[in-house]
């Protein structure tokens, strides 16, 4: 057992009950204050514990990193040393804050330079993200795709259960949770007898998903298997990759999504490590036909992340409308990350690799307002009375996501995003 993840630790740091973040979890992520430029930072139930400065105050002196991995704009520095680097880190960081340890446990004076209350903290994107891949891996959420556009009697396209399909996403324009969005514009053909017109988007949609990220790769033309894949993801954050479905509708053929996916796409502020999820490890689906022996993979590596999706009208309260968990999964991170780099495509630190939307079997778990409303023929009733077909302007869109086992929950904060009207 990774010694952090001791069920029975308790910190000396006030932790809320249910909170996300005990000291069992220690999240990395960058934050400033009004008096505090960016930095690395750990989450411990309402607080950030400021990295920067317990390395100026001596506490990380036997570890490999610098005052510059902490200073830094992104956690790239600190990803970039690899996984026994930042798990000792962890490991570091959980025996400070053991209530145990009186080494910065009685010293109020240093407490007050390195635990900075959450409220007076701007969360930042933690990750520089060079290179991002999205999944299409939750078998119900294909099927439903597959049963809304093309055959029902044949939803699955030939490939499907037979490699963790992907396409290249667009980097740039992924946000961290907080900051909104600007209804995009495009193509849509509404009517297929007709001209398409040009416009924004009617059918905006969310996609409920996670996302990891990785340590550095192997060289080019080398790949990564399954059984060693785990050393090459440092951790999970909750990621909504948002969809234009009218705009997609019309442009997919024959290359896929483009126009109506890059636009934006959001992220939670905190990395949970890999190392923090593994008590939550689960065996996965059998997969029928027997994969190939590079996709071919031993021990439980599914996770069980109980997740939610929330809608916030303008001023109103949240509607809870989506109940899933990243247990759904086909495909694993290991079989994701062995494919991607199967072919010898090389992974840096940061990259991200997102599930594609997940959904369960049950109606209430699926993944985007396209499954929750089929399309727009069953229409969700919000809290205050309003009806939602997709996404409108001024809602806020809310994504929730924990494990919880032997009375120790890990969350990973929540990733929520607000849309404002086309410009």
């Amino acid at each position: 057992m990774i010694p952090a993840n001791d069920p029975t630790l308790k910190s000396w740091v006030d932790v809320p009950t249910a909170s996300d973040f005990p000291i069992q979890n220690l999240p990395f992520g960058i934050f400033k204050t009004d008096s505090l430029d960016h930095r690395v930072g750990v989450a411990i139930g309402e607080h950030i514990l400021d990295l920067k400065t317990l390395h100026v105050l001596g506490y990380f002196k036997n570890l490999p990193f610098s005052k510059e991995d902490f200073s830094s704009a992104y956690l790239n520095p600190i990803i970039s040393h690899g996984k026994l680097a930042t798990r000792e880190l962890r490991g570091r960081i959980s025996d400070i804050l053991n209530s145990d340890n009186a080494e910065l446990r009685d010293k109020s004076h240093y407490i007050e330079q390195a635990l900075i209350p959450m409220k007076e903290a701007a969360m930042l994107l933690p990750v520089d993200i060079r290179d991002y891949t999205d999944f299409y891996s939750s078998r119900e959420h294909a099927t439903n795709v597959g049963t809304m556009f093309r055959d029902p009697n044949n939803a699955l396209l030939p490939n499907w259960l037979h490699l963790p399909v992907a396409y290249h996403g667009r980097a740039s324009s992924i946000i961290v949770s907080g900051e909104p969005i600007i209804r995009p514009k495009g193509q849509t053909r509404p009517d297929d007898n007709a001209p398409p017109v040009f416009g924004p988007t009617k059918l905006l949609d969310f996609e409920l998903e996670m996302g990891f990220i990785t340590y550095p790769g192997k060289p080019l033309g080398q790949s990564i298997g399954t059984d060693e894949a785990d050393n090459f993801i440092f951790g999970m954050a909750l990621f909504n990759d948002w969809s234009a479905r009218d705009i997609q509708k019309w442009e997919y053929v024959p290359l896929g999504p483009f126009l109506a996916k890059n636009f934006a796409s959001s992220l939670s502020p905190w990395i949970v490590t890999l190392d923090a999820l593994e008590p939550f490890r689960i065996p996965g689906p059998v997969q029928d036909p027997k994969v190939l022996p590079y996709l071919e993979y031993s021990g439980d590596k599914h996770v069980d992340i109980q997740l939610e999706v929330l809608i916030q009208p303008h001023d109103e309260a949240e509607s809870k409308i989506c109940q899933s968990n990243y247990k759904h999964m086909y495909w694993n991170m290991n079989q994701q990350l062995a494919h991607h780099t199967v072919n010898g495509c090389n992974i840096q630190a940061g990259d991200l690799m997102a599930s594609g939307t997940i959904s369960g079997a049950d109606s209430s778990a699926y993944g985007s307002m396209l499954e929750l409303t089929w399309r727009g023929s069953k229409p969700i009733t919000l809290s205050d009375g309003t009806e939602r077909k997709f996404i409108q302007d001024h809602d806020t869109v809310i994504m929730r996501g924990y494990s919880v086992k032997n009375n120790v929950r890990i969350g990973f904060g929540e990733v929520s995003t607000k849309v404002l009207p086309a410009l």
